[in-house]
């Protein structure tokens, strides 16, 4: 048994592919004020759609619907199946509050009470 489809059929299961993990996908990219979805996400990369991607190389900012997650140092790496790849050179985590120089105590007060 042979199965075959024809080029229209697997371009448009392909299309359709590309516009359900867009959808699914909260993970953005953000650069200068412009956004693009992340398809996939991996331990040394991520990938977005080749068509709408530019050949990004720098600093961006990844973002998990409106929750910044981390700024990347990325480099285009290599364009496959309709999608270009990029890879991490350095990935730095953000945090909601700065980080502090000292311990502090588990019991101390969280708040002075004025006379």
């Amino acid at each position: 048994m042979t199965t075959f489809l024809s080029r229209e059929v697997r371009e448009g299961l392909e299309q359709a592919r590309k516009r359900a993990a867009r959808r699914s996908s909260r993970l953005r990219l953000r650069v200068d004020g412009e956004t693009w979805p992340v398809l996939r996400l991996w331990d040394g990369g991520f990938a977005l759609e080749a068509d709408e991607a530019p050949h990004l190389r720098g600093l961006v900012d990844l973002y998990d619907g409106g929750r910044h997650l981390s700024q990347c140092l990325i480099v285009a790496s290599a364009q496959e199946g309709g999608e270009m790849h990029y890879e991490f050179k350095r990935i730095t985590a953000a945090h909601d509050s700065a980080p502090v120089d000292f311990a502090r105590d588990d019991d101390a007060p969280t708040a002075l009470i004025g006379p």
